[in-house]
């Protein structure tokens, strides 16, 4: 029997729409989620780990502008950018079998030096000697980093031009650009971002040969959010969740969140996915469906990618549009924006 490999992806969901975009805007995000495809099929198709290919997908996503994560993260009203990520497990990768079950995963917050946070939850999750917490904050989280080799930069390394607009036009600020920037931005020529004032995130879920399944999401958080503010991307059962457990067979299941965070949190959106799946005996796609209606009930805005161990996998969102695709093992990266938009 084959073994089954999927995965999906996010990179965002909001307030984007066709009349608000160019299609010049639609094509740039649409190659750029195919080859966060790509990534992640590569290492999965070579019998990698769920774990390594979530972060080889995010990564690509954390190095595009376009996205609220890595370089183009938004800033919040100090002007400073913010970053979290996070990653989990259904159960331990097949390469660290030493590592317990329990363990699960690991977020981090508060990260102003991180190039790829993505690259930093992986390696503090592998090294639970150094990191045997489930949430660590900057600047312990960056300086455990640093020592794991993971790439540090400078703040600057974060900034855009176009999230820098938007954080002085949501104060009711003078747009202007500092000083330091203007070459910068001169060269850079970069393409704008679709949605305003986003407060998405960007994320992937993989299910591996092996049957473990990895969740992996990063954010720049909330546009002009309180210096300090936390968000659900690295809360567990919040805004990620993995697990497995056993009835008749062996059944995992994984997602990643998007949106207005705080009521991921306070509906622990990712968990309650999960339980209404084991104890309630609702699909996994009904389960993110009454997710996301709970989440829009409350007033909060939102989409979720999950996938489980049996190949299925759930895309809802209750707003304008999410950032998605998706790659089986034919390879066919298929990816969608807006609503209505059909995977192609």
């Amino acid at each position: 029997m084959q073994k089954r490999y999927l995965l999906v992806i996010h990179g965002g969901a909001g307030t984007m729409s066709k009349a608000g975009s160019t299609p010049e805007q639609r094509t740039a995000y649409r190659q750029t989620l195919r080859r966060a495809l790509h990534a992640g099929h590569e290492v999965l198709s070579s019998g990698g780990e769920a774990m390594d290919a979530v972060v080889a997908s995010v990564t690509v996503l954390e190095n595009c502008p376009l996205f609220n994560a890595g370089r183009g993260a938004v800033f919040n009203t100090d002007g400073k950018n913010e970053l979290e990520a996070s990653i989990t497990v259904s159960k331990p990768p097949t390469a660290y079998p030493t590592i317990p079950i329990s363990r699960r995963g690991i977020g981090a917050t508060l990260l102003k030096h991180v190039k790829n946070p993505s690259q930093l939850v992986r390696a503090l999750y592998v090294h639970p000697s150094l990191a045997p917490h489930t949430f660590v904050s900057a600047p312990v989280a960056e300086t455990l980093g640093d020592a794991l080799g993971i790439e540090i930069v400078g703040e600057d390394y974060f900034w855009t031009e176009k999230r820098w607009r938007e954080h002085r036009r949501g104060l009711g600020l003078p747009e202007n650009v500092p000083p330091a920037q203007e070459k910068r931005m001169e060269a850079e020529g970069e393409l704008g971002a679709m949605e305003e004032l986003p407060k998405g995130t960007v994320g992937a879920v993989a299910l591996d040969m092996n049957g473990c399944i990895a969740s992996c999401t990063s954010t720049g958080g909330r546009t002009n959010k309180l210096p300090g503010r936390i968000g659900d991307t690295p809360i567990m059962g919040a805004g990620y969740w993995a697990e497995q457990w056993q009835e008749k067979s062996t059944y995992a299941m994984g997602l990643s969140g998007t949106g207005d965070g705080d009521y991921f949190i306070r509906q622990s959106t990712g968990a309650t996915i999960s339980h209404l799946v084991r104890y309630a005996g609702l699909s996994l796609k009904a389960a993110c469906e009454k997710a996301m209606k709970d989440l829009r009930r409350d007033g909060g805005d939102g989409g979720v990618i999950a996938l489980d161990s049996e190949g299925n996998y759930a895309m809802p969102m209750n707003c304008p549009g999410m950032y998605r695709g998706v790659i089986g093992q034919d390879g066919i990266a298929k990816v969608a924006i807006f609503a209505d938009d059909e995977l192609e």
